[in-house]
């Protein structure tokens, strides 16, 4: 039986962890699109789930080839959704990590990070144009027209600017933390 669960995780390891929380409960994903879920019911702690970030687009030449020797080791794509591909290993297998040395980690911890960096950027890019061409408007120009679009790109360029704000500490801050974390334990090893 299918169940289908319309959910949004900005964080892929929450969503990892999710996965393998509800596939150990017996729901095994099949398919994802934008915020869309489509499970099946298998025996439950049948598969293991890892959720990776590619470095070029899942069509492009690069990340097929790549893709293709996960499949190779036993690795099953479940679903790829632009840059984000979802993988899944039986458990029966044992353990499943597609980075399990620190540098390949740091590697891939980086990608993400400049994944969210643009998304971070942008947002306040867009926010203080827009509070900037609110405040022009606003003392330079004094007619009614101006006033109200003057007010609509303050408020605009506020909510923007406090995305960006909130991406930062949500998104890529965390990101950052564990590249510090991983670095501190390999030197604490080496």
């Amino acid at each position: 039986m299918k169940k289908i669960i319309h959910k949004a995780y900005w964080n892929p390891d929450k969503e990892q962890q999710w996965l393998n929380e509800l596939a150990a409960k017996g729901l095994s994903l099949t398919d994802y699109s934008w915020c869309r879920y489509v499970f099946e019911e298998t025996e439950p702690g049948k598969y293991i789930y890892e959720i990776e970030l590619l470095e070029k687009a899942a069509g492009s030449p690069e990340s097929e080839l790549y893709l293709h020797f996960l499949e190779d080791a036993k690795v099953e794509v479940v679903a790829t959704y632009m840059r984000w591909a979802f993988l899944r290993k039986k458990a029966s297998d044992g353990p499943f990590a597609v980075y399990s040395d620190c540098n390949s980690k740091i590697r891939y911890l980086n990608r993400v990070k400049s994944f969210w960096i643009f998304f971070v950027i942008f947002e306040l890019l867009i926010g203080l144009f827009n509070i900037g061409i609110g405040l022009f408007n606003l003392y330079y120009f004094r007619l009614e027209d101006f006033h109200s679009f003057s007010w609509t790109n303050l408020i605009g360029g506020a909510l923007c600017s406090g995305i960006g704000i909130v991406f930062f500490f949500t998104l890529l801050r965390p990101v950052y933390l564990q590249i510090r974390k991983i670095r501190k334990e390999n030197t604490l090893y080496d």
